[in-house]
Order: structure tokens, then C-alpha cells, then sequence
């Protein structure tokens, strides 16, 4: 599975806002010295970037500007990467064309996932205010996809003009197969 640059012109523009380009700089540098794929890959948003790459990059990233907090961390890298990408003048602000609520859930988040991943599925039920988000298909079970999505996902609703509270129901690291999210919605 790979994962769309996106990601990364996000990450970059996001640690570089908070710690100033040379500490990414030398993040980078230091990654670039770990692995090869850093040093030799011009990494661009239309970039596919195999998962284990992306998670190297972010579990380093953590460990060296978030004090290692990977569940907080992923949580609010996925937040910062749906404002970005889902607002106005976003790549992805086509998607919040959709006014409903049930259709931007059961057809929307799924998209989302697939502007993304290009391996994987997400299905999508809304049901009596209960958004229910069942993702399969991991090559690689790791907290980054469990804390980055929910992260990812509530933001979403949040831009659509929905508050959520999220429960997870099935987890990777728990040792399911998939992960299970429902969202209760609220009024913003």
C-alpha cells in the first residue's frame, strides 16, 4: 500500500510552521542518513509513498519534535491534514460540496480514503447519528492508521459543521484485522 505526498507537503508545511525550517531541515537530513529512500526520493503531493516509508517518517518525527507521544501525535497530525486539505483553497475542498450529511459519510469519507491510499477500503454507514467507519485492508498493523484516521475523520465532520465523539470499536493494535470507528454527531 502507498500513501499520496499530500501527506507529507502537510507534515512539512505543519513542522515548519512550529519549529522553523531547519529543524526540519535537519530532521530530514538525519531521516536521509536512516534510509536511503529519503536521500534518493523527491517527495512531491502527487508523490506515492510505500506506508512503511510514511510510517518511518512520522514515528521519527514524533520520536524527535513530539517527545515520542505517537497517540496524541497521530491524533493531531490527521486533524491538521483534514483542515488542510478539506478547507477552502484545499486540495481536497471539492469533497465539502456535498451537503448532506448522510451522503458526505457514506460517500465522501470513503473518497477521502482513496485520494490517499491507493490500496485498502473504507466503508460508511450513517445511522440513527452514528457515523460508522470500518477500515480493512492494512499491510501493516501500526497506531498510525488507528489514531491519524480518527484523528483525520473527526476533523472532517468538524469542517462539514459536525461535532463528534469518537469510539473505537476495533483496532489494530488491539490485534483485530480492521479498525472500527463510530462517530456520534453532534451540533458544532
Amino acid at each position: 500500500m502507498n500513501v499520496k505526498g499530500t501527506f507529507f507537503v502537510t507534515t512539512k508545511a505543519t513542522v515548519t510552521e512550529a519549529f522553523g525550517p531547519e529543524r526540519w531541515n535537519k530532521f530530514m537530513a538525519r531521516l536521509a542518513a536512516k534510509d536511503k529512500y529519503f536521500k534518493d526520493t523527491v517527495i512531491m503531493s502527487i508523490t506515492l509513498m510505500p506506508m512503511e516509508k510514511c510510517i518511518l517518517l512520522f514515528d521519527e518525527l514524533i520520536d524527535e519534535c513530539f517527545n515520542g507521544d505517537k497517540n496524541a501525535s497521530y491524533v493531531m497530525f490527521g486533524m491538521i491534514g483534514a483542515k488542510h486539505a478539506l478547507s477552502p483553497g484545499g486540495p481536497y475542498q471539492s469533497l465539502m460540496l456535498i451537503k448532506d450529511i448522510k451522503q458526505f459519510i457514506e460517500s465522501g469519507l470513503p473518497k477521502i480514503w482513496s485520494t490517499y491510499f491507493d490500496g485498502g477500503s473504507v466503508t460508511a454507514k450513517f445511522e440513527n447519528n452514528i457515523a460508522h467507519i470500518k477500515i480493512s485492508g492494512f499491510p501493516i498493523k501500526h497506531v498510525y492508521y488507528e489514531k491519524l484516521l480518527m484523528g483525520y475523520f473527526k476533523q472532517a465532520l468538524k469542517v462539514f459543521g459536525k461535532k463528534s465523539a469518537a469510539t473505537m470499536v476495533r483496532s489494530l493494535t488491539a490485534g483485530d484485522d480492521d479498525i472500527y470507528y463510530q462517530f456520534e454527531l453532534k451540533d458544532s
